[in-house]
């Protein structure tokens, strides 16, 4: 990438390092050239104005900061400066003739974050995906440089909840001093035609309405409204492969099974198990569902089950029988639910015609439209929920072989620069 190479919306990220303005956000769609061009004009504006000063940069994690900031700098040509990363300390030291700044990275990832952020002096802070940050976490980075003279903010994010704090107190209702830049995919000039329609569609819903549109709405409605049974279920089983089984196990909720086969990228479902114990009138103990998952595994070549990590008994018997691998599955909800939605899209996914509760789940599986945050109905969900299982822990193995769907939020398995030193430009 290089700065003179810019759209118009990006040209105008960089005309806020000389405005008097004191924050600024970028928000919209995924991919739109909103974020590489904001780190930029961050390190821009510090070599500029300050030297030997300390800033912040703040992402969901430190690894998420490490991928989405510090490496597309790797990507800017036309930068003059010389940059250092300590990853042992998280800092980055940029250096421009004789001054030298350092851009402390930090991760806002819960309620607690803000203690880390604590007792430290910043001149200004870049906040990559602040919806995705606590407000505590936010508001206490922000305190940091209230002691400097005219500091800067610099926010971007993909849409959440209009319900959103973020988007009531700085995006609905204007503040004076606040840029507010909207981004779509057009606004990236790297991105061709073919890439814009294939990015389109790999969205639908309310995840099409943010990460596409770039707006601020709720989810409401189907969770997976891009299933479609012609294009996702099939009558064929068996191929070459790896099985997985995942598994949401309950006690007096309904235990879901379902045995995978992962190949090229996909999965196909080819089994389902399912136990209601209310509809049966009988709950199983730990033993007698071992004894159904020996069943349901049959001679089956099982690499691994993935179960949810709250179901600490039933783990516990499946590892003392000794014939299968047993693992936590990765239980993140919405970031499970988004990798899920994708990989659907993009058709990845398939189902047995057998696996008739699932099938069924699809049609029932809902968005809560009485909770101001996103979250799923807590009923027809037992399938959805190994279905997701599977999705969001296979995600770095299993999944991106081949192109990965694009994905706005980053979790704690981020893969972050995983060496103790880099540099950035001569």
């Amino acid at each position: 990438m290089q700065i003179e190479h810019l759209s118009e919306k990006q040209a105008q990220i960089l005309d806020f390092v000389l405005s008097d303005d004191y924050a600024l956000i970028c928000d919209g769609a995924v991919r739109s050239g909103k974020t590489t061009v904001m780190v930029a004009a961050f390190v821009i504006w510090a070599m500029e104005r300050f030297d030997r000063t300390n800033f912040g940069i703040c992402g969901k994690t430190v690894q998420s900061a490490e991928r989405n900031v510090l490496q597309p700098l790797q990507q800017i040509a036309d930068l003059p400066y010389s940059m250092h990363y300590k990853v042992s300390t998280r800092v980055l030291t940029v250096r421009c003739g004789g001054k030298v700044n350092w851009f402390y990275l930090f991760g806002g990832k819960d309620e607690s974050s803000y203690m880390l952020i604590q007792g430290i002096t910043l001149a200004g802070v870049l906040f990559d995906e602040v919806a995705l940050m606590p407000r505590s976490f936010v508001e206490q980075a922000m305190a940091r440089a209230i002691a400097c003279e005219r500091p800067k903010y610099w926010f971007n994010c993909n849409p959440e909840s209009p319900g959103h704090y973020f988007y009531q107190e700085w995006i609905k209702t204007p503040r004076s001093g606040v840029r507010h830049l909207h981004f779509l995919l057009e606004d990236n000039p790297v991105l061709t035609r073919e890439m814009i329609e294939r990015t389109k569609a790999l969205y639908s819903g309310v995840f099409y309405d943010r990460y596409i549109l770039g707006e601020w709405c709720l989810a409401e409605g189907l969770i997976y409204p891009m299933f479609d049974r012609a294009r996702h279920v099939t009558s064929e089983r068996g191929g070459p492969g790896e099985y997985y089984i995942a598994i949401d196990y309950g006690t007096i909720n309904p235990t879901a099974m379902g045995l995978w086969r992962i190949a090229d990228g996909g999965a196909v479902m080819e089994r389902e198990y399912y136990h209601d114990s209310r509809a049966e009138g009988r709950q199983k103990t730990d033993e007698e569902y071992y004894r159904d998952l020996e069943e349901f595994a049959g001679g089956t070549p099982v690499k691994c089950i993935l179960i949810d990590p709250s179901a600490a008994s039933f783990k516990e018997c499946i590892r003392r029988h000794g014939r299968f691998h047993v693992m936590d599955a990765n239980n993140r909800v919405l970031d499970g639910i988004r990798f899920t939605g994708a990989l659907l899209a993009a058709g990845r996914l398939r189902f047995h015609t057998s696996c008739v509760k699932t099938l069924e789940e699809f049609a029932a599986y809902r968005w809560d439209e009485d909770k101001q945050e996103d979250a799923p109905l807590k009923e027809h969900d037992h399938s959805m929920d190994q279905m997701r299982y599977l999705c969001q822990t296979l995600r770095w193995s299993a999944f991106r072989d081949r192109q990965e769907p694009e994905e706005p939020e980053q979790d704690d398995w981020d893969e972050g620069i995983d060496y103790d030193t880099f540099m950035i430009g001569g």
